[in-house]
């Protein structure tokens, strides 16, 4: 899920959309109008799930997109070498993630965790 708003109000640590991965804004400069236009933010984000530093310039007036981020929870239901089974706290949906080995070792069947979720994709909020 995502909403629309515009380039101008939004602020750091909030979320946008860029290249269709939801990311977390680091920080914005704004340029002045000038003699042939708009004034211009640049934003620096990086990606929630990915972790890919990206950058985009646009007119403080142009349209994005805001993405839906939810922090969760959910109980940890059976781990199966690096695949790890969860169902959904609130809404009891089952769902399959694979992590590394470290994140692994650190979970127990049973378990309750704290998940993110956005644009149909989950991380482990760690």
């Amino acid at each position: 899920m995502k909403e629309q708003t515009e380039i101008g109000k939004l602020k750091d640590g909030r979320y946008v959309v860029v290249d269709d991965e939801p990311c977390k804004i680091l920080g914005i400069a704004t340029s002045k109008p000038g003699k042939h236009g708009a004034a211009k933010a640049r934003i620096d984000v990086v990606g929630i799930f990915d972790g890919v530093k990206r950058s985009i310039v646009q007119p403080v007036t142009a349209k994005t997109y805001i993405p839906i981020v939810e922090r969760r929870t959910a109980q940890v239901i059976s781990i199966s070498g690096t695949t790890v089974q969860f169902m959904d706290a609130k809404d009891f949906e089952m769902f399959e993630q694979t992590l590394s080995e470290d994140e692994v070792a650190k979970l127990q069947t049973g378990a309750e965790v704290q998940y993110i979720a956005s644009m149909g994709k989950r991380k482990l909020d760690n």
